[in-house]
């Protein structure tokens, strides 16, 4: 079955070389969500080296653990466990606010549970999450004193509009 793993979920992976192997050894669907300093824990790497090169560090995580992987931050980055990656481009700094990657979680958790495929539903929930929040931007709601909590609220109203446009006939 599939496992979406983040926050301190990451950080065991990152100090416990057990769960890192049994976690490595899945046959199962593996998403793994961090931030740019869980990744380094990850990784066994200083955080300035993650910062440095983004996307090599995405594409490691994601061949290393056999796992689609979010490196989450100012252009969130995908990966798949082949090495392919993509850019998300939606997104403010307003995001960068505690519980925000909570959020981002409970999207993909949400869209998986429907049925989604992998690669459709991560690449779908962080568009969403970051196209919430600029919609929250073009409001006035942030980027400064953007909260986690109003996210939700936002995401759910721009699914549906996404949804009324494609159900247009």
């Amino acid at each position: 079955s599939m496992l979406v793993l983040d926050a301190d979920a990451l950080n065991l992976l990152g100090s416990n070389d057990a769960l890192a192997a049994l976690a490595r050894q899945r046959r199962a669907p593996l998403v793994l969500t961090p931030h740019p300093g869980e990744a380094a824990r990850l990784l066994n790497q200083a955080p300035e080296a993650i910062h440095n090169d983004r996307l090599a560090a995405v594409i490691a995580l994601a061949r290393d653990f056999n796992a689609h992987v979010v490196l989450k931050g100012c252009g969130s980055l995908i990966a798949r466990p082949d090495g392919a990656w993509f850019i998300n481009r939606s997104g403010n700094p307003g995001m960068s606010a505690a519980g925000m990657g909570d959020v981002l979680t409970g999207l993909l958790a949400g869209l998986l549970a429907q049925g989604w495929p992998i690669e459709q539903a991560i690449l779908g929930a962080v568009h969403l999450h970051g196209a919430a929040a600029d919609m929250l931007q073009a409001k006035g709601i942030g980027p400064v004193g953007m909260g986690a909590a109003e996210l939700p609220d936002a995401a759910r109203s721009l699914f549906n509009q996404w949804i009324a446009q494609k159900l247009r006939p």
